[in-house]
């Protein structure tokens, strides 16, 4: 805790097929590529430079097996709220594919009609929003791209959409912490990816 407040270190599982199709993959339990195992290997190299209070990951083996290669599978916690939005009908569809049968839609202002609606994904977010405050050490969390942007947007109190601008590659660092003191959360870095150079 350099600043002298604990911080959130968010990271996206590594790249499956579907990620890197940019096929919408919510709770399809696809397995990572070999280039999503070896980009985990770097993701755990990098993050062995911080100590973390806790370990949490969304129970999908994308995020999972990525905590597992980062070298955190002896003490990752499992926890539901960080699985990734509930995309219903839209699931294994491109965002092109997507707009074809419904045009202007966006995850995060429209939700998914049979899957998970905004409501409902936002109180997921809150509920580890407020887990993570009341941290008082550092805190890893492995999980996925669209369910990250969100709950960056709800750490700081953003409207959504502000999270559907907020772009993030497939095993990024992102962290979240506070400014001036715990009533302040803030961004401290977003969608870093220099661990994968190489």
């Amino acid at each position: 805790m350099a600043s002298g407040f604990p911080q959130i270190v968010l990271a996206r599982h590594g790249a499956t097929e579907w990620s890197v199709l940019g096929r919408h993959t919510g709770r399809t339990d696809i397995v990572l590529t070999e280039r999503g195992r070896s980009d985990a290997v770097r993701l755990g190299e990098r993050l062995r430079r911080m100590e973390f209070g806790r370990v949490m990951s969304s129970p999908l083996q994308r995020a999972r097996v990525t905590a597992e290669i980062a070298g955190y599978g002896d003490r990752v916690e499992l926890v539901p709220d960080l699985m990734e939005w509930d995309y219903g009908p839209y699931e294994g569809l491109t965002a092109a594919e997507i707009r074809e049968r419904n045009p202007g839609w966006v995850v995060f202002r429209d939700g998914v009609a049979g899957g998970e609606l905004v409501p409902q994904a936002v109180e997921r977010a809150d509920r580890v929003v407020a887990t993570l405050r009341a941290a008082r050490e550092n805190v890893l969390v492995f999980s996925h791209g669209h369910y990250i942007r969100l709950l960056a947007a709800r750490w700081m109190g953003l409207p959504l959409e502000y999270a559907g601008r907020m772009l993030l590659g497939t095993a990024a660092v992102s962290i979240l912490g506070y400014n001036h003191g715990l009533d302040e959360p803030s961004l401290l870095l977003w969608n870093d990816a220099h661990h994968l150079a190489g």
